[in-house]
């Protein structure tokens, strides 16, 4: 698969599992709904509780992973990317991402301090289908 293929892939998928490193050096994972905005396969951006224990874990040590993946019925494909998460909570970036519905999750709305953005940005990946595997470079 090419570049701009994994890159269709990755868009297409509905959910995302985000990996973070904890105090005493293991990983922890999460499943996340998609990201809000994709650049390439370079930069993506989560909405996020500022108060989430994720959060924490990225501001002590910013090693990240994001995988995605598609299992049908024959055929599983997958997409790791690992490299840096930010933790943003500049009112531009807020802004950028927010969605109407947000104020389910932030009741005080875009504003609200509860309320920041990870950014991943991805320094390498690596592809899965049919039990093989190529890294990639990220551009």
């Amino acid at each position: 698969m090419n570049y701009n293929q994994i890159a269709a892939f990755v868009r297409k998928q509905k959910v995302v599992l985000i990996c973070s490193v904890d105090a005493a050096g293991f990983p922890n994972v999460k499943a996340m709904l998609k990201p809000r905005k994709i650049d390439g396969l370079r930069q993506f951006y989560f909405s996020t509780n500022t108060s989430s224990m994720r959060v924490g874990q990225y501001l002590e040590n910013p090693n990240a992973c994001i995988y995605f993946y598609h299992k049908g019925l024959i055929k599983y494909t997958g997409v790791m990317l690992t490299g840096k998460m930010d933790v943003l909570t500049d009112q531009e970036t807020k802004d950028m991402i927010w969605r109407r519905g947000d104020t389910m999750f932030y009741k005080d709305g875009v504003t609200d301090p509860d309320y920041c953005v990870l950014r991943f940005t991805a320094e390498n990946g690596r592809y899965y289908c049919d039990l093989k595997t190529e890294d990639f470079p990220i551009t």
